[in-house]
């Protein structure tokens, strides 16, 4: 079977264009819920100056050798920026990274795009970096990403009891975690 590395049947993975994404991107930052799903930082809503900022400290970080893949995701059909994937956190002499993706506005959440660039990823990960295995954090709080971190093959490996408080309570914050071999088994 001939798989694409960058392109799935819905989406591709693209290089960010700070001149065209960073408005769009900055847009997204502004919806609360985006924010607390795709991280377990305190949610900040970002300026466009500011996103092409962090376009170029990513540049800054890939020259001093902190090792980044970070893109775009694009729809197939008409190259409209839906989302982002990155493999970042790399440990070379181990093998090891972590994930983080997000997808933009809240209509293009559950329409398949996250399963797909997950897939994609996935596929970058283990066959083109060579990596044996791959994390991302997520919060107990957010039960669709696990279940979707499940149904990809993620386990929980670490539990972070009661570290995050949103919304007045307390919650675990969360490590899930997948090996290439656990990754190539599902594949199979």
């Amino acid at each position: 079977m001939n798989l694409s590395l960058f392109k799935g049947e819905r989406i591709y993975f693209d290089a960010f264009n700070p001149d065209k994404d960073a408005e769009i991107e900055a847009q997204w930052t502004h919806d609360t819920e985006y924010l607390r799903l795709l991280d377990i930082d305190p949610a900040r809503p970002l300026s466009t100056h500011q996103v092409k900022k962090k376009y170029e400290e990513m540049e800054k970080d890939a020259i001093a050798h902190k090792p980044h893949f970070y893109f775009a995701l694009r729809t197939v059909a008409d190259d409209r920026l839906v989302g982002f994937a990155t493999v970042r956190w790399i440990d070379w002499s181990h093998g090891c990274g972590w994930l983080q993706m997000g997808i933009g506005r809240p209509e293009d959440r559950g329409q398949g795009y996250g399963t797909e660039a997950l897939r994609l990823a996935l596929r970058y990960a283990f066959h083109e970096l060579n990596l044996y295995r791959l994390s991302m954090y997520t919060s107990e709080y957010n039960p669709a990403a696990i279940h979707f971190l499940q149904r990809a093959g993620f386990t929980i490996e670490v539990r972070r009891r009661q570290l995050l408080q949103r919304d007045g309570r307390r919650y675990d914050a969360l490590v899930m975690g997948i090996l290439r071999e656990e990754w190539q088994r599902r594949e199979a």
